[in-house]
Parts: C-alpha cells; structure tokens; sequence
C-alpha cells in the first residue's frame, strides 16, 4: 500500500491551483488547497483500494483533497464513533463533508446515531453533517422503509431556524431527497415543508419555500408517480 507521502504527491501531480481562486467563489475552501477535481481523486482512492489506517493519516493531513480520499478509501465497519467525532470537528469546507458523508459517514453502522447527535450541536459543520447525512442516505440507501426517513422530521423541523448558509441549504437538501423518494414521502414532506413555512424565521421561509416548490413541480410529480407504477 502506498504511503501517505505517496498519495500526497500523487494529488499534487493532479493538482490545479490557477483553479482554487474560482472554486472560492463557490465556498469551496480550506488551507492548502490543491485544486484537484473529485473525479481524480476517486481515480487515486480506487488505485488505492480500502486502507482505513492510510485513511486515518491522510486525514491528519488538513488538506481538503488528502481528507476527501481518506473518505473515500477508510473503511465503514472500521470507523468508530470516536474517529467519527474527530473527523467531523475538522470539517470546514461543504465539499469536504459532503464527500466524508457520501463516502463514509452514511455506510457506518453509526449514521443514524450521529444524525441525532450532530443536530444538536453549535458548529455550522459539525450541523450541516447531520443533514447532510439525511440527505445522501435518503439519495442512496434504496433498501430504507419510509419510516426510517420520517423519524427524521422531527430533526429537520428545528434545523429550519438555523440561518447559517450551510446549515440552512443541507436543512433544505435533506427535506428535498426524501421528498424525492416516493409519493408517500413526497406528500410527507411537503407537509412538513409547509408546517415549517409557518415558521417565523427567514431560513425556514427560504427553507421550506424552496421545497415545496421542487416537490410539487411536475416534473417531480410525475416521475414518482411513473415509479410506484412500475
């Protein structure tokens, strides 16, 4: 297996920093950035294969792409609750958690607990985790009952008050991906949408307002509706 030194290059041998002045424009930051595109470092990570110690010191690194692999490569039984809790406080970038919770975080067996734990907290990322696992398990565990995504609600409900940019838009994103998992759920949610329209705060007003109007979209409608025909 390669060493973390070795991966490290590899990144930079991909690396493209004329670009890291535009990807700030779209918040995607975080010290010694490099640049590098998520298909190559998906090409690294699968030239790599499953190395959850090789994870753990890529991780140590601080860089945005050294991390983004780590998620990538580490392995989900492996992780415990306490690695999980000292990833998530070195969150600082959208891309990063998304990627850590796309990669990792959704696979272990500790998703669910960590959803209910990190919604709670006070750090915008170590938030925006919680709801950005909502949403990519309701985007890719195709085997979840409906029930394991209305238990969510309740979370959702008081995220909505929470004006901080990267909170407020996973808030949206998670209401958003279960809605898009079944009529059932899309009917749930939008529900939940308009209960939280009611809201008295400006981010559950953009929150919800912006769900309602993808959920009950034609568009939307008539692709679940051509699913639970099938």
């Amino acid at each position: 297996m390669p060493t973390v030194e070795e991966v490290m290059a590899q990144l930079e041998s991909k690396a493209k920093p004329d670009q890291v002045d535009g990807m700030a424009r779209f918040a995607i930051v975080g010290e010694k950035r490099m640049g590098v595109s998520v298909p190559d470092m998906r090409k690294i990570a699968k030239g790599i294969g499953k190395d959850h110690q090789l994870a753990l010191d890529l991780w140590e690194t601080g860089v945005p792409e050294g991390m983004i692999v780590a998620g990538m490569i580490a392995e989900p039984d492996k992780l415990t609750e306490q690695e999980m809790e000292s990833w998530v406080v070195d969150i600082n970038s959208w891309d990063v958690c998304d990627q850590v919770c796309m990669n990792l975080f959704e696979k272990s067996p500790l998703a669910e607990k960590k959803i209910f734990d990190w919604s709670g907290r006070e750090e915008e990322f170590v938030k925006r985790t919680a709801y950005a696992l909502i949403a990519c398990l309701a985007w890719h565990d195709k085997a979840a009952s409906d029930e394991d995504f209305i238990k969510y609600f309740p979370v959702i409900k008081p995220g909505a008050t929470d004006d901080r940019n990267f909170v407020k838009k996973a808030v949206n994103w998670a209401l958003r991906n279960i809605g898009k998992r079944n009529l059932a759920l899309n009917q749930a949610a939008i529900e939940v949408a308009y209960e939280i329209k009611e809201i008295d705060a400006k981010s559950a007003r953009w929150i919800a307002s912006d769900a309602i109007r993808e959920l009950e979209s034609e568009k939307i409608q008539a692709r679940l509706e051509k699913k639970a025909r099938v």
